[in-house]
C-alpha cells in the first residue's frame, strides 16, 4: 500500500514539475534558490521506484518493469544535466555547455533526446498497468489515452501537463479504484 501511495506521489510530482516547465525556459532559469521544476521531476522519478520494482512479474510486467526503470534512469540523467544548465548565471554559459555536451552522443542522446522524451518510461508504465486489464479497464483506458497524449499522437496544448494529469488519475483508478485487487495482484 505504501509503495502505491509513493508511486502516486511520484506521478503528482511529475505533474507539478511539468506544470512549472510549461511556464517557459525563462521561468525555469529564474527559479531561486533551486530549479524546482527539475527537482520535482527527479524526486517524482525516485518515488516511483519502490512500486515499480515490486510489481508482480507477470505477463506485461516482465517487459514493463525494465522499460520503466530504464526510463526512470533516463529522466534522472536529464534532470542532472538540466541542473547544470540552470546553474549557469547567463545564457552565454548555457550555450557553451550545450555546445560541449551536445557533441557527446553517449550523454546527450541518452539523457536529453531519449530520457527527456519519456517514451520508454511511458511505454513501461503502460505495460505495467496492462497486467491489471481484467479488473481495472477504466483506469487502463484513461492511461492509454494519457499515453497517446504524452507520445504526441493526440496533440493537445500543454501535452505533458495533460498527459501526466491523466496518468495520475489512471493509476489512482488502477491502484485504488472500486473493488479491491486480490492479494495476488498486489
Amino acid at each position: 500500500m505504501l509503495n502505491r501511495i509513493l508511486f502516486l506521489l511520484g506521478i503528482l510530482f511529475f505533474l507539478i514539475g511539468q506544470t512549472l516547465l510549461a511556464k517557459g525556459q525563462a521561468y525555469v532559469n529564474a527559479q531561486e534558490p533551486i530549479d524546482f521544476a527539475h527537482w520535482f521531476l527527479l524526486v517524482g522519478a525516485v518515488l516511483l521506484i519502490p512500486q515499480v520494482i515490486t510489481h508482480t512479474k507477470k505477463n506485461f510486467g516482465y517487459v514493463g518493469v525494465p522499460l520503466t526503470i530504464v526510463g526512470i534512469v533516463g529522466i534522472i540523467g536529464m534532470c542532472v544535466l538540466d541542473f547544470i544548465f540552470w546553474s549557469y548565471p547567463d545564457q552565454e554559459g548555457r550555450n557553451a555547455f550545450y555546445e560541449h555536451i551536445s557533441k557527446a552522443p553517449s550523454i546527450w542522446d541518452t539523457f536529453m533526446i531519449y530520457g527527456s522524451s519519456s517514451k520508454v518510461f511511458n511505454v513501461g508504465l503502460l505495460l505495467i498497468a496492462l497486467d491489471y486489464i481484467k479488473t481495472r479497464k477504466v483506469g487502463i483506458a484513461v492511461l492509454v489515452f494519457a499515453s497517446l497524449i504524452l507520445w504526441n499522437l493526440i496533440p493537445v496544448p500543454n501535452r505533458l501537463v495533460s498527459g501526466y494529469g491523466l496518468t495520475l488519475v489512471a493509476f489512482a483508478l488502477i491502484y485504488f479504484g472500486k473493488g479491491r485487487l486480490s492479494g495476488s495482484e498486489e
